[in-house]
């Protein structure tokens, strides 16, 4: 009666995961947490309450499971990716808020550097464009910020992590300062092919190199848990981001396997093998998360707003009360009555990569209802995806004939089976969508032998539904056809606005 024991610590809550030999749920907690939006665009976490609810459902999914710690073989850890956190080692307090993967707070600063012609360089060490979303232009921001930040951290008294970095210092009692290829690989510091953070970059970005953490396989032993800290002494042998840590669970370990994961955001991933593959069409280049030998990549492409879209639908706009109700009103209505909307709330990611993009409505008429509100939402979450697909076609130079899908978006029977529609493949659904836990399970048990191999571990997958399209081709080049007309318009406000005359305040602070 031995178990893994994953910790998933996400944008909007952390949660706690029991798994067994056949990778099956045997007691699971969550907790969500607050969300900050100190300024338009930017968005925080308050770094205690990220470790709290982590540590608080440690307990609480051993009591459902009716395990103790010491049935724990290992702890595997997958995490919101980018997202920021600066602290004191010696007092163990973060310097700031966690700056989260969806903050727009450093837009200008990446236009910045673009315009400085650094966009080539940075894309070879790295793999990935200049943009808001990772890493690199966060750490300097608080630094240049934050009072005495950056004193600290050029006389080495402070450290930098992402969010599996300082869970692991923390949960390890201030022992383990390290991370995994494939959280390094976000961070535009880390040169993907040395495998190694990047002297040349940490002097663009004026980042000392004290700050950062050891990087290390991400089916690999890092070290314990303190008994002082969650009760029991474990080994931490697994570590991912979360996006490469859901396409470990997916096990799509070899080349041209890919998987979307509707979250928050959504994520589509290909596995490319051993070979970086350079994208021609907006998309990014990273480490996949694997068990040792030589390193794997992946192609990705990323949306800012996916599941956080019905988010909206629900706090803000108070148009639902429950996420599971989009589905009965989508399918009230016999199409979107001509609304589109793009949810660009914090920009357009892959494969646009306009940072200053809004959010945009197109087609409301007199006969709009809610209903047709909520199916355009759902839509939107489709043709993001629809988009990043067809990069990744023409990147790849085929057609991709099946899509794996997971996340909390997938229950969503509707917006499957749209997106099976929009994309005109086969889009399978496991029957566990928790695959982002399931595979930093998979990562620490393998590490200790709890599974022998990939093979060990295949026959515990099992699918729930395949989606296959039915729609007709005009009406699907006539939804794409409003689709792109709705980017345009979003796009097309973005520049205006930039052009718009200043007003007399902005003149006169321009004197």
């Amino acid at each position: 009666m031995e178990y893994i024991l994953a910790l998933d610590q996400g944008t909007t809550s952390s949660r706690a995961i029991v798994f067994n030999r056949y990778g099956e749920i045997v007691g699971s907690a969550q907790q969500e947490f607050k969300q900050i939006y100190p300024q338009s665009g930017w968005v925080e976490h308050d770094p205690t309450d990220i470790l709290g609810s982590q540590v608080g459902v440690i307990g609480e999914a051993l009591i459902r499971a009716n395990v103790t710690g010491k049935q724990i073989k290992a702890i595997g850890i997958t995490n919101q990716r980018e997202t920021v956190i600066v602290w004191d080692p010696v007092t163990g307090r973060p310097v700031y808020n966690a700056i989260v993967w969806q903050c727009r707070r450093t837009a200008f600063d990446c236009n910045r550097l673009k315009k400085q012609g650094f966009s080539d360089m940075i894309y070879k060490k790295t793999g990935l464009v200049i943009d808001a979303y990772f890493s690199a232009t966060k750490i300097k921001w608080i630094l240049d910020n934050v009072p005495e930040a950056r004193d600290k951290a050029e006389a080495g008294r402070l450290l930098f992590g992402t969010v599996d970095t300082y869970l692991m210092w923390t949960l390890s009692g201030r022992k383990i300062h390290a991370t995994d290829y494939s959280n390094a690989s976000r961070t535009m510091l880390f040169n993907i092919h040395t495998l190694a953070w990047d002297n040349e970059l940490l002097a663009l970005f004026d980042i000392p190199r004290s700050m950062l953490p050891a990087v290390y396989p991400s089916s690999y032993d890092y070290g314990y848990t303190d008994e002082a800290v969650i009760g029991y002494k474990i080994p931490i042998c697994g570590v991912a981001g979360d996006q490469q840590a859901a396409l470990f669970g997916q096990l799509c370990t070899e080349k041209g396997a890919v998987k979307n994961t509707y979250g928050t955001g959504c994520f589509m991933l290909m596995n490319t093998g051993n070979e970086a593959v350079t994208s021609k069409n907006g998309l990014i280049t990273s480490l996949a998360a694997g068990c040792g030998g030589k390193p794997h990549y992946v192609l990705e492409g990323s949306v800012f707003v996916g599941g956080a879209a019905v988010k909206w639908l629900r706090d803000e706009m108070r148009i639902i009360r429950e996420a599971a109700e989009t589905e009965k009103y989508a399918r009230s209505v016999q199409d979107n009555g001509g609304v589109y909307i793009v949810p660009a709330f914090v920009g357009l990611g892959a494969p646009y990569w306009r940072p200053q993009v809004r959010g945009t409505v197109i087609g409301i008429t007199r006969g709009t209802k809610r209903e047709h509100f909520i199916r355009a939402t759902l839509e939107a979450i489709a043709y993001q995806v629809y988009d990043i697909f067809k990069a990744m076609e023409e990147d790849l130079g085929r057609k991709i004939e099946c899509l794996a899908v997971d996340g909390g978006a997938c229950v969503n029977d509707f917006l499957m089976q749209f997106q099976a529609d929009i994309l005109n493949i086969k889009v399978t659904r496991p029957k566990l969508i928790e695959v982002t836990a399931l595979g930093a399970a998979y990562l620490a048990g393998l590490c200790i032998g709890y599974w022998q191999d990939i093979d060990d571990i295949r026959h515990n997958v099992v699918i729930d539904r395949e989606f296959s399209s039915d729609m007709p081709d005009t009406t699907r080049e006539k939804l794409l056809t409003g689709w792109r007309n709705c980017l345009r318009a979003a796009m097309a406000a973005e520049e205006d606005t930039a052009n718009a005359p200043l007003s007399a305040e902005e003149r006169r602070s321009k004197r």
